[in-house]
Parts: C-alpha cells; structure tokens; sequence
C-alpha cells in the first residue's frame, strides 16, 4: 500500500500565505505572532492533517521536547497520582514523557540510567522515585546528574546539587496528631508506613513533635510499623490494644491503613470515633464513603508533579543561556497538607460547646457522634 505524502511545513506556509518561519513560530507558541495569523495557520494545519517532524525539529532546535520520568510505586496512590499530574502538565507544556519505571525504590545503576535518558537526549529528567533508605546516596557526587536539568519529587534531605519539591509530611504527622488531642485523645497511637521510608520517618516526627510540644506523653510503644496495606491496618490496632488497651485515638499514614484500622475496630466491638478517632493520609477518593467517612490529610499530590515540570521546564530555558544562569542555586519547596475533618475522629471541642469536652471526660460515647465537615 502507498504511503501517504508527508505535508511539508512550506506547503503549510504557502496555503497560509506566511513564511515557514512564521508557521514554526505558531507551532512553537512563540508570543511574536498576531492572534489573526497564528489562527489562519492552525485552520490550514487542521485542514492539512499536517504533523510537524519532530526528529527534524529536535535536530534544528537541539531539544528533543521529551522529559524522561523515572518513577516507582504505580500501585500506591500518592506516586501514581503524582505522575498523571506530571503528564498532564508535561502535555499542557508541548512535551512528551520518556517513562522508566522500576520495580524497587533502590534503583542499582542509576548512572546508566542517567546516562542513557541522556543519550536518548531528553530534555531534562524528574526522578519521581520515592526516597527509601539510603537509595539517594548517588547525590552525593555532583556529577550524577549533570548531564541534563534534573529535579527530584519527593524525599527533602538536603541535596545542595538538585532541586527538590515534596510535602510537608512532619506538617502531615502534626494535623492529623494535633486535631487527635484537641478532640479529647489521651493515647494516640501511629501505624507508620515501612520504617526506611522518609515519608514514614517524617509522619512519625510530627506525631512526637505534637506531643511534646503539648506536654504530653511520648509513648513509643504506640508506634507500630505497616506496609502501606489495608491488612498491614488492622494488624496495627490489635498490637496497639496489647500494648495500650486505653488506646482511644490512631493516626494511620495513608488511608488505606486507617480502613484496616477502622476494620479492625468495628470486630472488636469499637465504636469510630466514640471510643476509637481515626485519621488517615492522602484523602483517596473512597476516603469519604467509608463508614464513618474518614478524616484524612490532604497533600497537594497534584500540585507536587505539575510544578515539578514548569521548574524543570525553566531549568531547562536557563540551561540554553548562560553556564552562569544554569548554576544557580538549587531550590527545594515543601508543600503545605491540609486537613479534611469527617465523621471518623471526635469532635473538636471549642469554648462555644464545653458539653463536647465535658461528655467526653466523662466518657460518655455521645460525645463524638455529631460532626461537621
């Protein structure tokens, strides 16, 4: 079967009555062109079917227009949601994503994979793969990574060679603890997520942080380690009733845990919240149709993988200037949680409704039922 002919980019201009450098700026979305002619161009290139080479146009522009993406973790919410924000926005931005996903956190030869997205000419790379362990050691050395503009999505631990953006998680452990002990909690428990995760590290020290900052308490035995699972959730609350059989408040890492503890509770026979108040993390989409809908801690997944790909995207403009330009120092941006307040935990009690405080002291279980979102 014959090919289709290929529409030239000066077929386009001629139909358009432009020159081919005007039709390249169109396509380009450069700001020099008057909304008249760009839209007289892209009628012809709707009529035309034309497709731009993008092979031609990368050796022209010496860019390749695609940012490689290495990531881990598809099947946990807080990754996966990360990543379509970042191909959302990298499409929104005219790029393509190149996407290496690994089967483990600790990627081995991270120089190889460096150097071939480097060799595969991306543009600039987002290394989406969450910090486990010591598995962001290669950072150390300046050179790993220079070969293209790198910025990383997770994990804040200092790197001064490389941008950062991730979430405030001990801000994570300080919500969900503080909002616990303001409800009338007096043994809050964690179910943390694997131990040499940093978000997990994190969660837990805003959770003792909390404490001691309200002069209460630090109770180490009321930390106990999950895996990010609905099951690894309901194992944590009956270690935690062998432990501390008073235990009236959890804060679980993620809400898939908290389910597992909610679980747990409504077989041993405690009512959520009036004896049990349960907060979780990332506030999935199910979190408010569980029974009782969950209070959760909302972290700005979203906005985390779209500003990793506009500041890449400006690394990228300053790494066309100057050397000096390019080597400017390295930001790294934590971004605010927030708290969603359902039915799941106690109800805070305020100088407005002292009954809640008092019915609560006296352990009256009417005292968490009536709740406002």
């Amino acid at each position: 079967m014959t090919q289709p002919r290929r529409i030239t980019i000066r077929e386009v201009a001629a139909a358009a009555h432009v020159s081919a450098q005007t039709v390249s700026r169109v396509l380009n979305k450069r700001p020099d062109v008057s909304p008249e002619t760009s839209e007289r161009v892209q009628e012809v290139i709707r009529e035309t079917g034309y497709a731009p080479n993008m092979l031609a146009r990368s050796l022209t522009q010496g860019r390749s227009h695609v940012l490689g993406v290495v990531a881990f973790g598809l099947d946990y919410f807080g990754p996966s949601r990360v990543l379509i924000a970042i191909e959302r926005c990298a499409a929104e931005s005219g790029y393509a994503i190149m996407l290496n996903l690994m089967l483990e956190p600790e990627t081995g030869d991270v120089d190889h994979l460096l150097s071939s997205l480097s060799a595969r000419q991306v543009d600039g790379i987002i290394w989406a793969i969450p910090e486990v362990g010591d598995n962001r050691d290669w950072l150390r050395n300046p050179i790993s990574g220079g070969l293209v503009p790198m910025i990383l999505v997770g994990g804040m631990t200092g790197r001064p060679n490389v941008p950062s953006i991730a979430i405030d998680n001990a801000a994570i452990g300080c919500l969900a603890t503080e909002h616990l002990l303001a409800g009338g909690a007096r043994h809050v428990g964690v179910v943390t997520g694997p131990a040499t995760w940093w978000e997990s590290q994190r969660r837990v020290a805003g959770w003792r942080q909390t404490l001691e900052a309200r002069g209460r308490e630090v109770e180490e035995g009321l930390i106990v380690e999950g895996d990010w699972t609905v099951a690894s959730g309901e194992q944590a609350l009956y270690r935690l009733l062998e432990v501390c059989p008073d235990i009236d408040a959890v804060f679980a890492s993620n809400d898939q845990m908290a389910l597992g503890v909610m679980h747990a509770a409504h077989r041993l026979g405690k009512a959520v919240p009036a004896q049990l108040s349960v907060v979780g993390v990332d506030n999935i989409p199910e979190a408010s149709h569980f029974w009782p809908p969950l209070t959760t801690v909302h972290q700005p997944l979203g906005d985390a993988g779209e500003r990793a790909v506009r500041e890449l995207h400006e690394l990228i403009g300053r790494s066309r200037q100057t050397k000096r330009a390019a080597e400017a120092e390295p930001e790294m941006t934590l971004l605010e949680p927030t708290l969603i307040v359902r039915e799941s935990s106690r109800r805070v009690a305020t100088p407005d409704n002292p009954v809640l405080r008092d019915l609560h002291a006296s352990g009256d279980g009417q005292a968490g039922i009536a709740r406002v979102d």
